[in-house]
């Protein structure tokens, strides 16, 4: 049940978290990273030899959220399509090793685990290799279980990478489902996949999808970034009861009734890795929201923890420890 927002602190946020209950749907990934160094160049082809010095798995995707999550001590169940594979078997252990629920998840041998692979040579990344199957396959098929499972959570985010599992029938079902049971919902969206979420309580496009989600241009080089009519467009279009865009460098953009409210400055002293940071945003915007927090205390805490994970390298998540020292 929703309760009456109020300003809260990241200690007091973080206190009601360990006591909420998260469920997230989406496109489940595994991100596997190849660490390395470069001494030459190819004598084949003009390209860096990389001298693998190890390998590493994350969750990512929706999967990704859930962890985020979790690290923050919330209980977190998870919604998606998976193979039958070596991959989600990575994954699935990387999950039960966080405490997440995936027993409602669908295993499907025809289908690939999704899996975005990361070459990375002095911190920096040289080329990413994706591996999927046909958007399409990664459907649910059966809403049976999303009754309970939102009955039973404080909050629900959907997570839409546009690989398939966010579909339009299952965004009418999950919003009725919420409103019925009086639960927050979130959606970090892809305007790619050209889904309608009038009245959902969160979205939190990034700079560029929420000119796609207002259906303007992208500014030509010098050219102003239109806020402004940004939130006024999103707003006329899905009257959302938060709106929070993420503009990179220059910070996070609250905006209410379709009107800029605040800006927020970015928090990261460093980047080095944007991957996943979307994820990270959309967790603890909703996780906070969930907790009682008005949308200042919210978007602040979300801020922090942004700025935490984009100082990492490779898909990374905040913990409590680092948001009470930030």
């Amino acid at each position: 049940m929703m309760v009456s927002p109020k300003e809260m602190t990241t200690t007091s946020i973080l206190t009601v978290i360990r006591d909420l209950r998260i469920l997230v749907i989406g496109d489940l990934m595994l991100d596997y990273y190849i660490w390395g160094d470069v001494h030459r160049i190819s004598p084949e082809a003009p390209v860096p030899v990389i001298h693998v010095t190890k390998d590493t798995h994350t969750a990512g995707g929706g999967a990704n959220v859930a962890l985020n999550l979790a690290s923050l001590g919330a209980s977190v169940s998870l919604i998606g399509s998976l193979g039958e594979d070596d991959a989600s078997a990575k994954l699935l252990t990387l999950l039960a090793a966080a405490d997440i629920n995936t027993r409602v998840c669908f295993l499907n041998p025809e289908i690939p685990t999704i899996v975005k692979t990361r070459v990375i040579a002095r911190n920096q990344q040289l080329c990413r290799i994706d591996r999927e199957g046909p958007r399409p396959a990664y459907a649910l098929q059966d809403f049976s279980a999303l009754e309970s499972a939102i009955h039973g959570a404080d909050a629900i985010i959907l997570s839409d990478y546009a690989k398939g599992v966010i579909t339009q029938p299952l965004v009418d079902t999950v919003i009725a489902l919420a409103n019925q049971h009086g639960k927050l919902v979130a959606i970090d969206p892809k305007p790619a996949s050209q889904l309608r979420y009038h009245g959902i309580d969160l979205i939190t496009p990034n700079r560029h999808e929420a000119l796609e989600l207002a259906g303007l241009p992208e500014p030509g080089i010098g050219g102003r970034y239109p806020l402004e009519e940004i939130c006024r467009r999103i707003h006329e279009i899905y009257s959302p009861r938060h709106l929070v865009i993420t503009l990179g460098a220059e910070g996070m953009a609250i905006c209410r009734n379709g009107v800029v409210h605040k800006v927020l400055p970015t928090r990261a002293r460093e980047v080095f890795d944007v991957s996943g940071a979307g994820d990270t945003v959309i967790a603890t915007l909703t996780a906070a929201l969930a907790a009682g927090a008005d949308a200042d205390s919210a978007a602040h805490f979300a801020n922090q923890a942004a700025g935490i994970v984009v100082s990492k390298m490779g898909t990374a998540t905040p913990t409590p420890a680092e948001l009470l020292v930030n």
